[in-house]
């Protein structure tokens, strides 16, 4: 049967042809007819079914923000500041030139206090410019994306017109486009399993998926099933890595918004992503496979995860830091129980070389997952890696062009990198003829911070690629804070005392110059290569070369009886006064060794656990004018985390670290809320963001201007500047990990 309405001109398409073929001449129009009477109303339809979305919308979710300058909101100062970093200093200055200290009118630094917002200061304005599973591409599959990853961290700024690489991007081009990194370290809460239903941000992911039909099974209930945890897993994988967006600031409002036209990027822990691992030992090889237990090409390997803080090159590219990845596939150094106490049977056993278990494990995160083909080995994950951004995901290292593509620093070992740093001059650049030397910690309690020496020099007209090449070969140093206080780890000799003696060790079984800083105490004079491959030094295993030694750098650390530190979260070089600064987040937990260097052992007690719960800032000087050649180093706190009844100047447990294009000092902290809330005689506060006025080489000299504050209990993650530092981008990470958030506040 014909729909009436086709009917009609169908009908009205006859009757013309047939009134033309009989020839005769079409008659005047008639007057149009009267308007026929009103109809009645039709009866009201069913009411329509409410609109799903595939999140509440008031599921707390990591964020990038950027937090712009807005000069015409901004107090009015001497000198007219034109960027944000000018700014703060101009109101620091004007803050303390008054008696008593403040400006009359003004909340600075901004009040300490928890709210489910991001709160900045007068002249700031901030704007989200992506949240967790935002798409990046206009054409971007809900699923398959490309999506912002989860729990962002770390931040680089790429400004757009900037110089072509080698030349460094570094406070360089636009201040108002440019590209963008972020790391996306993890998913807190608690990952599905056979017998438990996913908790915390696992659960808003099953939600979004289940939406999406990926999942089919009942997300809440206890028991999942083999089918859906394999599928959980990929999809779990895709959330971290980085991403690498291209971002545009509305010059009206002064907003940030992600540019969804640019060929956005994700890089995951998927084999989608591949790297090649340089740097290893000649003639040795590692032998990776994809998610479908195919064998990749040698030395490449599949994904990046727990990447957590980085650094910019000098040469262009991205170093991200994979962190925590023992969550994933178990722990190369599993030989130490949470108290820093050795474990028998897990390779570290004195008595015998060391032996690392470098299979995958069926127990961390992704070991939930019953396809062991997606199973990876440990080995493979907790390097510096160094992302080519913009080349696809899949291009490691020399795939289609020598000395371009991803890959993992092999020559600087394994450890649970929070982040890197590179040595250059007050330009942000290489400087002709010096070696690369780069800088970072390893965060975990009782942690060290390492540095790396480049065999080879840098010269002025050398390629990417063979810059990037000298970073296979080189000395991995270890500092030892001579005489640092065992019992808190952040004071020598008094409370705030002057600069003190370190000393960069070769941490190398050829090393036969440098006495072990345990020596003393059990064979004087023993050098540190003849202690590393000492099957029974201080308690532990022998190395038997160097590459052991780089898969298990705290464990070698703690062998030769280099102090502990209190968690170094971020080290970064300062080339305006050419000093690094650390952040050393606490410690409250026991440590390995006794103060003289040798293994604790024997039952826990009060004497072998430290006092730090606010976390330290130490500034480190090089003795040497090159670092490259510089063995020893002198070291200051120069800020000591605390809370206060008002609450003006508290901040404790820093994070990351940023230098300023002036050589400014910033940090955010991971800690402000959890502190506060044990400690009934202060306001709860959150984490925020501060600028640290100090003098450098003067003790406890810091000052911290707290400038913008997070949501709830989230943490202030990765502080980066545009170039011309009009816009201060952050991360809002975890909201709601513990208590309730609804941020951003979608509406």
């Amino acid at each position: 049967m014909i729909e009436s309405g086709l009917r009609r001109v169908i009908l009205a398409t006859l009757l013309s042809a047939s009134v033309a073929a009989c020839g005769g001449s079409d008659g005047a129009d008639g007057d149009p007819g009267a308007a026929g009477e009103r109809g009645e109303q039709g009866e009201q339809g069913e009411p329509g079914e409410n609109a799903i979305a595939p999140l509440d919308s008031a599921a707390p979710l990591s964020s990038v923000v950027a937090l712009g300058y807005r000069k015409e909101l901004a107090t009015q100062l001497p000198g007219d500041p034109d960027n944000l970093a000018a700014y703060i200093k101009a109101l620091v200055t004007e803050f303390n030139s008054n008696t008593p200290p403040g400006i009359p009118g003004m909340q600075f630094p901004l009040t300490a206090g928890t709210t489910d917002t991001v709160r900045a200061i007068k002249g700031l304005q901030a704007n989200v410019v992506a949240s967790w599973l935002d798409p990046l591409r206009y054409d971007a599959d809900p699923v398959e994306g490309p999506l912002l990853g989860a729990n962002a961290d770390y931040i680089a700024y790429f400004g757009d017109n900037r110089p072509d690489a080698p030349a460094s991007p570094i406070y360089q081009g636009d201040d108002t486009a440019g590209w963008m990194w972020v790391n996306h370290e993890y998913i807190s809460g608690k990952v599905p399993q056979t017998a438990r239903a996913p908790i915390g941000q696992h659960m808003i992911m099953a939600q979004y998926f289940r939406f999406y039909g990926m999942l089919s099974n009942d997300i809440a209930a206890s028991a999942w099933d083999d089918t859906s945890l394999t599928v959980y897993t990929r999809l779990f994988k895709k959330q971290l890595g980085g991403t690498w967006m291209h971002i545009i600031q509305d010059p009206s409002s002064g907003e940030w918004e992600v540019d969804l036209g640019a060929n956005n990027i994700r890089y995951d822990a998927t084999d989608a992503t591949r790297l090649l691992l340089s740097g290893l030992p000649n003639g040795m090889t590692v032998q990776d496979h994809d998610d479908a237990n195919v064998n990749l090409p040698q030395n490449v390997v599949a994904g990046i995860m727990g990447d957590c803080s980085g650094a910019q090159t000098p040469w262009g590219t991205v170093v991200t830091a994979e962190e925590n990845v023992q969550d994933y596939y178990g722990d190369l150094e599993a030989g130490w129980d949470t108290d820093l106490r050795l474990v028998a049977g897990r390779g570290f056993d004195p008595g015998a070389p060391v032996s690392l278990p470098v299979q995958a494990a069926t127990d961390g995160q992704f070991g939930q997952d019953p396809d062991t083909n997606t199973h990876h080995d440990r080995n493979l994950y907790g390097y510096l890696s160094e992302i080519d951004p913009g080349k696809p995901a899949d291009e490691y290292l020399g795939k289609t062009n020598a000395g371009q593509g991803h890959r993992k620093l092999g020559a600087v070992g394994r450890a649970r990198w929070e982040n890197t740093t590179f040595v250059t001059n007050d330009q942000w650049q290489l400087d002709n003829g010096q070696k690369i030397v780069l800088y970072a910690g390893n965060d975990r309690y009782g942690g060290r911070i390492y540095k790396f020496v480049s065999d080879g020099t840098y010269a002025t007209g050398m390629t990417s690629a063979e810059i990037r090449a000298l970073l296979d070969n080189g000395t991995v140093y270890v500092a030892h804070f001579t005489g640092l206080d065992n019992d808190t780890g952040i004071t020598v000799g008094g409370n705030a005392p002057a600069a003190q003696p370190g000393q960069w060790i070769a941490l190398s079984v050829d090393n036969t110059d440098d006495n072990a800083p345990n020596a003393a105490a059990l064979t004087p004079d023993t050098k540190v290569g003849a202690a590393l491959q000492d099957n029974n030094w201080n308690g532990l295993a022998g190395f038997a070369n160097d590459y052991q030694v780089g898969q298990a750098m705290f464990t070698a650390a703690t062998k030769i009886g280099v102090k502990e530190l209190n968690r170094p979260e971020d080290v970064e070089w300062n080339p305006a006064n050419q000093k690094i600064y650390v952040a050393f987040t606490k410690h409250n937990q026991h440590t390995a060794l006794n103060a003289d260097g040798t293994l604790r052992s024997g039952p826990l007690n009060g004497e072998d656990k430290r006092t730090d719960n606010y976390g330290t800032i130490f500034e480190l000087t090089e003795t040497e004018a090159d670092p490259a050649s510089s063995t020893t180093f002198t070291y200051t706190r120069i800020f000591a985390g605390s809370v206060s009844a008002d609450g003006r100047f508290s901040a404790a447990n820093p994070d990351n670290l940023m230098i300023d294009a002036d050589g400014g000092l910033w940090f955010g902290t991971d800690g402000n809320f959890s502190t506060t809330s044990k400690d009934s005689n202060v306001p709860i506060q959150s984490d925020a963001l501060y600028y640290l006025d100090y003098t450098p080489d003067v003790a406890d000299s810091g000052q911290p201007f707290r400038v913008a504050a997070v949501p709830s209990d989230a943490e202030a993650t990765g502080p980066a500047f545009s170039s011309q530092m009009g816009t201060l981008f952050f991360s809002v990470q975890h909201p709601g990990e513990k208590i309730f958030s609804s941020w951003p506040q979608r509406e």
